[in-house]
Formats: C-alpha cells, structure tokens, sequence
C-alpha cells in the first residue's frame, strides 16, 4: 500500500461542487489502494476577504497585529478541511480533518511567514492506519508554546511537501487549476508549452521569480528532502510536470522558461562611503524587519562614495524605510533614501546556461528590439533576470518567449 499526499488549491475547492469534486478524486486514489493525505488551502478568494475584515474593524491607517491576523487567516483552511472531509463522508468515506497544530507541524514565531522547524507525525500515521483519509490544513502550524503561525502566501505547498517529507511519502501530487509548469504564464503568453519534467533548480529559480504555480520555499524544501512531486490540474486527468533532481538530459535545453513578476520596487540608498561593514549594517536593518530583498545593485566606487540599490515586494517599502531610516545617520553625511515602485522583473531560467554562452545577448537584444528599457540586472549560474517598467512587463514576457523559441 502507497503513501500519497495531496494538495488542492483554492480554485480546486473555490465552491461546494468542486469540493465534492475534489472528494471524488481523494476517493478514486484511495480505491486504487492507497493511503491519502489530502492538504487543502482556503477556498478562493476567502483569504483576501479575511484581510478586507481586518481593515474594515482596524480602519485603514492602522494593520492589526500580526498575531491576531495568522489567527483570524488561518480560519480559511479550517473551513475547507471541514467541508472537504464532510463531503468524503457523505460519499462513504472515513475522513478526518486536521489543522496543522493538531497535524503536529510547529513553526518558529515569525507571524504571517513563519517557517516550519519540526512535524512529529505520529497522530497522522495512526489515523491512516485506522483507515482514515487525512485532510489537513494547508498554511498554518503552531509555535512551541501553542501560538497559532501562518506561512505565508502559497503556504499549503510547503505543508504538502512538508508533510509529504516527515511521513516519507510515496508520492506529493499538487493539484492546482492549470495543468503543470509553463514555459511562461499562458495568460501572458498564449503560446506558452507545458513542460514536461523540470529539475528543483530550475523551478526553485522561476518560483522565485515570479512563477505562481509553487512557492519558492516549498521547492527549496522538496529539493532538501528529496521529495519528488507532481504539478497538475484537479479539474482533468491530463499528465502534469514532474520536479525532480536534475538529470544529464536536461541540460540539452538551454532556457526552459520566462518568469515575470509584477507589483515590486526598488529602493535605493544613494551617497553611501564605500567602507567594510556599510552593506551589513543596511541589509541587517532590512533582515531584522523580515523583508525578503532580491535584487541587490552597487555602483562601482571611484571617489570613495556608491549607491546600493534593492528590490523588494512593494507591499514592503513602507516597513522598509522605516527599518533603514534609523540607519541613515550612522552611514555618514548626505546619504539619502529613495523608493520607486512601478517596476517588475523578467527572469529567463535553465540549467543548460551553464553549457551554453549568449543568453544575456539574446535576452537584451530581444527587449532592446521591443524598445524595453532595462534598470537593473542581476545573474546566477542558471538564471538572469532584469527589471523593466511594470506597464511593459507583458511585452517584454512575450518578445523574450519568442527570442528563444519556447512555443516551438
């Protein structure tokens, strides 16, 4: 008997008949003689309503506490697994439903992205061992001394291979509404193909770049542990793509996908002195605030004086400019704070650009022909990526696409 775990996203348990949709899919792989696990997230749309609540009871200049917000979000999923493991009932099933505290999966204490330090499993195990399908809260776990942590958006991914890693699962399948991994977003670019088998590497890169299919840190997780899993649809049967550790095959393609993301800015700290201890002292600032940088520039320093600039979601800003302010002054005279949002960043990813020389050149020479302008730059060994004005971020997605060949 195989051990499967499951995922169904928000669109997959949007309303009650795709619930009841998602329950018959639970039954046909448990009837096939298996184990389940099924990890579900908060019906569409539930989560950002939640949010509209907070506001409306807080008003609009204030953000309730962190704390009370995992609490009040973490009631999404909670209603999900309910309705999921009452339409498994109804159907003739023995199902239960689980939040992530009673799923033994526990967090550190960063509210609202917390991340998982342990999962003891035990209580799972004997409810499959008694026959049960498992239906568990994706999104949420619990700090050791029992404080109610949320895992930020995309969660329930990361406790699907999570969980999929601590019961050591046969197989972590992903159901989402599209059917696996594209070579670009399909409501970008028409053309965009499915992709067959990705290696962790490569997903991990186009996750963090903007890719919605995965959150980055569940394929970084995965790739950790091992997990080889499925990204498929559950409103069909048709095969998904299959994420594993790379193979000698696989570097035969150069670039295997484009990756954009919108809604992103950038902040600049100009009239920096080009001393050791300047960079840490400012991203120590922004790493105390809990805010993920990604994109780091310098200038080149020729009279002892650079700017450092940054990206950053622009949901952030605020919370970074007040993280650095304090830090200006320790910086010296006449250093100054700028941020620019309206920006977003397109990402070309392969691991055959290990092998294979004139990506940069295709990629700007393309966005250059598109009369794109491009602000910042930025590489690893299986990535590039640059940031353009947000409002030419599609047709930079498609010219980019089309430049190396991916709907061929």
């Amino acid at each position: 008997m195989s051990l499967i775990v499951q995922k169904y996203g928000g669109t997959s348990v949007g309303t009650p008949e795709r619930i009841i949709n998602v329950a018959r899919k639970i039954i046909e792989t448990r009837d096939a003689g298996n184990q389940v696990i099924a990890v579900v997230s908060a019906m569409a749309g539930v989560t950002n309503r939640l949010i509209e609540l907070a506001e409306q009871v807080t008003g609009e200049d204030k953000y309730p506490t962190e704390r009370e917000m995992d609490v009040l979000l973490a009631t999404g999923e909670q209603t999900t697994i309910a309705l999921t493991a009452m339409a498994l009932n109804a159907l003739g099933a023995k199902a239960v439903s689980l939040t992530g505290a009673q799923a033994g999966i526990e967090t550190d204490g960063v509210h609202t992205k917390a991340r998982i330090s342990n999962i003891s499993p035990a209580g799972v195990h004997a409810l499959l061992d008694e026959g049960n399908i498992v239906i568990l809260a994706g999104f949420q776990g619990k700090t050791v001394d029992g404080k109610i942590t949320t895992l930020g958006r995309g969660g329930s991914d990361l406790t699907a291979i999570a969980m999929a890693a601590a019961v050591d699962a046969d197989l972590c399948q992903i159901f989402t509404d599209v059917d696996g991994v594209y070579t670009c977003d399909p409501r970008v670019v028409p053309e965009a193909k499915k992709i067959e088998e990705i290696s962790y590497d490569e997903l991990l890169e186009m996750a963090s770049s903007g890719t919605k299919v995965m959150q980055s840190r569940s394929v970084e997780f995965a790739k950790k542990f091992g997990v080889r899993f499925e990204v498929r649809s559950s409103l069909n049967n048709n095969p998904g793509t299959l994420v594993r550790e790379e193979t000698m095959s696989m570097e035969s393609v150069v670039i295997r996908g484009v990756s954009l993301e919108r809604a992103q800015a950038k902040v600049t700290i100009a009239g920096v002195r080009d001393l050791p201890g300047t960079a840490g002292k400012i991203f120590g600032a922004v790493a105390a605030a809990n805010i993920l940088v990604d994109m780091i520039v310098q200038n080149v320093s020729k009279t002892g004086i650079t700017d450092i600039s940054f990206t950053v979601h622009k949901d952030d800003v605020t919370k970074a400019e007040a993280a650095l302010r304090p830090v200006l002054s320790e910086l010296g005279e006449g250093v100054t704070l700028e941020a620019q949002d309206g920006i977003a960043k397109l990402s070309v990813v392969g691991i055959g650009m290990r092998s294979h020389s004139g990506v940069a050149a295709e990629m700007f020479k393309a966005l250059s022909g598109a009369g794109i302008n491009i602000e910042m730059i930025s590489t690893s060994e299986i990535k590039i990526t640059v940031t353009v004005a947000e409002d030419q971020i599609d047709e930079a997605a498609k010219v980019t696409h089309a430049a190396f060949g991916l709907a061929e």
